[in-house]
């Protein structure tokens, strides 16, 4: 730490002194109470981070003197305290790690210098599906496959947790992992021993998950980032960002009878996306903050991805305490928070003095009204009483082209529900189809609830929904209901403390009689691993192509998401979620339609039903406490007998082996001790030519892996059968599979090709129209460099690291684009390709490029000129000379660059170290 502001300070707690980078002492030269709370964060990053070389006194200067309304363009670095990992995003990651030990002890280091400098803890949660629901056996069912599906993936994952140093892994059938950071990972403020020193600064945190902003709900500051920016914060390496905007939130009142954190939070999404928050802050203050439990603003924060926003962030206050004791942290440690964020002036209470922001808007908690969102987007909020309406609305357009059955009328009668007759599109409504299973008969038709799931992070950290499902299930139950025959229903506890609290309280009996059972811990329908539907009710649904729903107490309803035969999604709370089961369909006004008839012949409506605010508020006042926390978090990390049974081999390099699903990246291959030179580029083709808004899931590997695609047939000569392909996104540790994914997406448009769709391109010494990977495999073996020119926008949407990892595999050296997204930019460089961008005015179009030229870009000047010469020259023989920027920002991203990429040069640092 530099401290040109002098700003080092000790304070106490519990009889010891922590060092602390002092923002009231900045606050004598500067006007720091204006600023929002997260922009203290940040700027107590940076006085804490200051080194003259990646943090200087201009960028301290440039937040402490933050204007609220200026638009972003001043770059600063960040530096989390910590990095979460799932799964799917993590395990490439520790992939580059375990390939980097081997690298390092090529050039002469120690393969124990790789470890991760900030602690990293991975949790297994996104590989469990439903594949059994609905009996007592599920669980058990669901976490065998599990293990079976997964046995490689989690063998390499079990060797990292014994090899690396600061590297934890939380097994599988523990929770999901916003709920585990929130129960248990969170530190609110950290303590770190530095150079004699015992430091304390607020926890920060990078995760490879979107919705890692859940955290923010407890006054972290923290969000979603791509693998390759992931790895970077693990090794020690900073990030750069823009200072953001902050828009505030403010809230007053309370919560009225009958309302839930759900309804609360759809609310929110709709009004933020309204407002447009896309790469801003999100901060919530007001007096309605004294009337939100955290376990409610954990759901707001967890929606953030949802809004739009980089993050929406709660201050600590003392219900972040007492939310720290319920859940199981030490005295000491709470004692410490307090007083670090009263010192800081992080603490907010009544007196604590409004913030400037960009913008705000304000909410009144009483008037938010039961709500869902759907059916596609989280977004697309429906007042209850509307969402019958909006069924209607919707199955138009998904119907409008279906032929009559049997000249049947455009009216059907679904079991359960209501009569529907015509919709605004003057669509055809099946009459339904009669489906026969487990000795059972009845008819589904459009609107049919066929998925039912209490399901997501979002909603299943929140004992008020989840214990209102419950009870919810025990009212409905006493009067002889459960849910309809075609509706898979299912529970995703969040934790482990949620089936407990269910068990202590009854309700998981409760909700067990009406069909809900637990069917795994982890996120399951959210993200599309909701299992198959019965063989019976798929063929019922083909059979009629109708317009089925599903319900689920996620965060995420986009179209294919949930279930490849579930047209219409709906987001809803826990108890609306067990509702709808009961009726079975969407074509129902839950406000005043019956959800069935009692067994005492009587109709039972939802309100009947309903548990009141004080049933829930008693039930959780006496269902939940600290020792619960205490005995599911006391060995979070060692697993059951499953996950320990698991072999896995030992020492601090990995035996890798012939697996699909883990293998050796090529990064490092031939690499030397000393850094290059950033070089000119001679002779490269163009492997693709596209237009504006390429995504990065277009570029990056997603989804199913299809038999005749390059993915498929490399699967297939290696004797995997396609029923066991399993997705991209399993096998995101093997590059072999990822290289011959990347730009593929079957929407994607080459312009180089008239008019075709998908991951083609041509081969312009052949003339042949191949697949990219095959086509950039024939440039590969005749040694030819390869570029990709693109339009605006250039790599929006999701940070994907392969976006990045597959560019360069494919032999890309450079990717010129007239405008880029700002992290596949950053991506793009920690792997060493080369972005350049189009001067204002120009683009391929105007340049008259077709894509079949050869390309020379030369004036790069060892990565330290700002422009470039590009001249592309024609089968003719006639060339076309124009001017590029070259996006080298820093003298960091040049240095990055020179030695390859960013694993490269941490490589060479440790390597050099050694040998010193």
């Amino acid at each position: 730490m530099k401290d040109s502001f002098s700003v080092r300070d000790t304070l106490e707690a519990n009889g010891k002194r922590y060092s602390y980078a002092s923002l009231a002492k900045l606050g004598q030269r500067f006007d720091l109470k204006r600023l929002p709370y997260s922009m203290k964060i940040l700027l107590e990053n940076l006085l804490r981070h200051e080194d003259g070389l990646n943090v200087t006194t201009k960028e301290i200067e440039a937040v402490a003197n933050w204007n609220a309304k200026a638009e972003p363009d001043t770059e600063i670095s960040f530096m989390p305290a910590r990095v979460v990992l799932q799964d799917f995003t993590g395990v490439p990651c520790v992939v580059d790690l375990a390939a980097m030990r081997d690298a390092v002890v090529k050039l002469g280091g120690d393969a124990n210098q790789i470890n991760p400098l900030a602690p990293a803890e991975l949790v297994i949660d996104h590989s469990v599906q439903v594949d059994a629901y609905g009996s007592a056996s599920a669980l058990e069912q669901n976490v065998e496959i599990e293990f079976e599906r997964n046995q490689e993936r989690y063998s390499f994952l079990r060797w990292g947790q014994k090899a690396f140093n600061n590297f934890k892994v939380v097994p599988p059938r523990t929770g999901i992992v916003h709920q585990v950071n929130l129960e248990h990972l969170a530190r609110v403020v950290f303590t770190n021993d530095a150079n004699g020193e015992n430091w304390a600064y607020p926890d920060t945190v990078f995760g490879t998950d979107s919705h890692t902003t859940m955290i923010n709900g407890i006054g972290v500051l923290g969000w979603g980032v791509g693998g390759i920016e992931a790895e970077a914060a693990m090794l020690g390496q900073p990030s750069s960002m823009l200072i953001p905007q902050v828009v505030g939130f403010k809230l007053t009142g309370k919560l009225p009878e009958g309302v839930t954190a759900t309804d609360l939070v759809l609310t929110v999404t709709q009004m933020l996306r309204k407002l447009g928050v896309v790469g801003k802050f999100v901060e919530f203050f007001g007096d309605g903050l004294a009337h939100l439990p955290l376990a409610d603003r954990a759901t707001i924060a967890n929606m953030a991805p949802e809004y739009g926003a980089t993050c929406g962030i709660f201050p600590v206050d003392q219900e972040a305490l007492n939310y720290m004791h319920l859940s199981g942290r030490t005295a000491e440690h709470i004692k410490l928070v307090e007083a670090y964020a009263k010192a800081q002036g992080l603490w907010h209470d009544a007196n604590t003095p409004h913030a400037e922001f960009t913008t705000t808007l304000e909410l009144n908690l009483a008037d938010v009204r039961p709500s869902m969102a759907g059916p596609k987007r989280p977004q697309d909020r429906v007042l209850l009483e509307g969402v019958q309406k909006s069924f209607h609305d919707a199955v138009g357009p998904l119907t409008m082209n279906r032929k009559p059955k049997n000249g049947a009328d455009a009216s059907y009668a679904n079991e359960g529900g209501s009569t529907a007759i015509g919709n605004p599109a003057n669509a055809i409504v099946n009459d339904g189809v009669r489906v026969e299973k487990d000795g059972e008969s009845f008819k589904i038709g459009d609107g049919s609830v066929v998925i039912a799931a209490i399901t997501s992070c979002t909603n299943t950290s929140n004992p008020a929904v989840m214990l209102g499902a419950g009870l919810l299930a025990k009212k409905a139950a006493a009067k002889g209901l459960k849910a309809k025959p075609w509706v898979k229903t299912s529970i995703g506890p969040g934790s482990l403390v949620v089936s407990d609290y269910l068990e202590k309280t009854g309700l998981l009996k409760e909700l067990e009689k009406i069909g809900f059972y637990i069917v795994g811990y982890g996120c399951t329908t959210c993200i599309g691993n909701s299992g198959p539907l019965p063989v019976e009710i798929s063929k019922g649904i083909a059979e009629g192509d109708l317009a089925v729903a599903s319900v689920l107490s996620g965060n995420r309803n986009f179209e294919g998401r949930v279930h490849p035969e579930v047209k219409m999604n709906y987001l809803a709370s826990p108890p609306l979620v067990v509702a709808y089961a009961l009726a079975g369909t969407l074509d129902i006004d839950l406000t005043k339609d019956a959800l069935g008839t009692g067994s005492d012949g009587q109709p039972v409506y939802l309100k009947d039903i309903w548990p009141s605010n004080q049933e829930i508020s008693d039930t959780i006042a006496g269902a939940i406490n600290p020792a619960m926390f205490e005995k599911n978090y006391a060995d979070v990390f060692k697993g059951d007998s499953r996950w320990n049974q698991i072999a896995s081999p030992d020492g601090a390099l990995f035996k890798w082996d012939d697996s699909t699903y883990i293998k050796n990246p090529p990064y490092f291959d031939g690499m030397s001790k000393e850094a290059g030179t950033i070089e000119d580029i001679h002779g490269a083709s163009v492997l693709g030519l596209f237009g504006d808004s390429i995504t990065t899931d277009h570029i990056s590997p997603a989804g199913s892996i299809k038999k005749d695609s390059p993915a498929g047939r490399f699967l297939i000569s290696k004797g995997v059968e396609p029923k066991d392909f399993n997705s991209y996104g399993s096998r995101r540790g093997n590059d072999d599979v990822m290289v011959r994914g990347t730009f593929a997406n079957i929407r994607i448009k080459n312009l180089m090709l008239d008019g075709v769709e998908g991951g083609y391109t041509l081969h312009v010494p052949s003339g042949e129209q191949l697949a990219i990977y095959d086509a950039a495999m024939k440039y590969k073996a005749s040694k030819t460099p390869l570029v990709v020119l693109a339009g605006k926008e250039y790599g929006t949407g999701s940070s994907r690291d392969w976006a990045a990892k597959g560019t360069l595999l494919l032999g890309v050296k450079a990717v010129i684009a007239e405008s880029f997204e700002r992290i596949h930019r950053s991506n793009l460089v920690g792997m060493g390709v080369l972005p350049c961008q189009f001067l204002d005015g120009q683009n391929a179009q105007s340049l008259g490029l077709t894509g079949k030229e050869t390309f020379d870009i030369t004036g790069l000047n060892g990565g330290e000129s700002k422009e470039a010469k590009v001249v592309a020259t024609a089968a003719d023989g006639s060339k076309k000379e124009f001017t590029v920027k070259v996006l080298l920002l820093t003298p960091k991203e040049r240095e990055f660059f020179r030695h390859g990429g960013i694993l490269q040069y941490v490589l060479r640092q440790l390597a050099s170290k050694k040998a010193a």
